[in-house]
């Protein structure tokens, strides 16, 4: 994996080179694409999304705000018709509003899933991860993000469950479990396949790449668009 890592990394700064040029937006974009690897990578192996990665990246992310804002403008669009704001201060308000909206937009869903299926469905940690990835490509930027991360979580997930279901996996506890009149062995092999968690956080990672160099919302000031 170590090789793997540093490639993905090297490719990702040449990404950012060609999209954004020697320019501070690149350097911001560079920064956002490290810490998700990082996040990437520890929470496929370890399943953990570690906070020192987490909040140091949503202060990271306001600071940038201030220079680089996200390309969303919710914030002046709200209160153009109240206050004028300066320049940097325009940033920084949708990189919070980011931040907060899309973070308890995970943070509801994760309370929601456990008072109707009784069990954790999903850890704090993606609600920090979506506080992070707010602070850099703000509301909208970090909306599509929640809505592609869980959509490609869901067909993988999927995919996954189907194929353990498929080739027989803890079919031996299955059949224990059958023995002991807890139901038949196709049905507790379901139950146990359909259990297997996998990392949201990878999938969320991976989505906010997907956004950061494919959407209009950074595109916008990509280099190569203008020559």
């Amino acid at each position: 994996m170590y090789p793997a890592v540093e490639l993905v990394t090297a490719l990702l700064f040449v990404a950012c080179y060609f999209c954004f040029g020697l320019t501070l937006p690149a350097l911001k974009w560079i920064s956002f694409s490290c810490l998700l690897v990082v996040l990437v990578v520890t929470d496929f192996r370890e399943r953990i999304l570690p906070d020192v990665v987490n909040w140091f990246g949503v202060g990271l992310g306001l600071v940038f705000a201030a220079y680089v804002p996200p390309v969303d403008g919710v914030a002046p669009l709200l209160l153009h018709d109240y206050v004028t704001l300066p320049g940097w201060t325009s940033g920084v308000l949708d990189a919070i509003l980011g931040a907060i909206l899309c973070g308890g937009l995970l943070w509801f869903t994760a309370w929601l899933y456990k008072v109707i299926r009784h069990r954790d469905g999903m850890g704090f940690g993606d609600v920090k991860m979506m506080f992070m990835v707010g602070t850099f490509l703000g509301l909208r930027g970090a909306f599509l993000t929640i809505l592609i991360g869980t959509f490609l979580g869901t067909l993988v997930g999927l995919l996954v469950i189907g194929f353990l279901f498929a080739s027989g996996w803890k079919k031996t506890l299955a059949e224990r479990a059958s023995k002991m009149g807890l139901g038949g062995v196709g049905a507790m092999r379901w139950a146990i396949a359909s259990r297997y968690q996998l990392p949201l956080g990878s999938f969320l990672g991976i989505a906010a790449l997907l956004v950061t160099f494919f959407s209009p919302l950074t595109l916008s000031r990509c280099a190569i668009f203008f020559g």
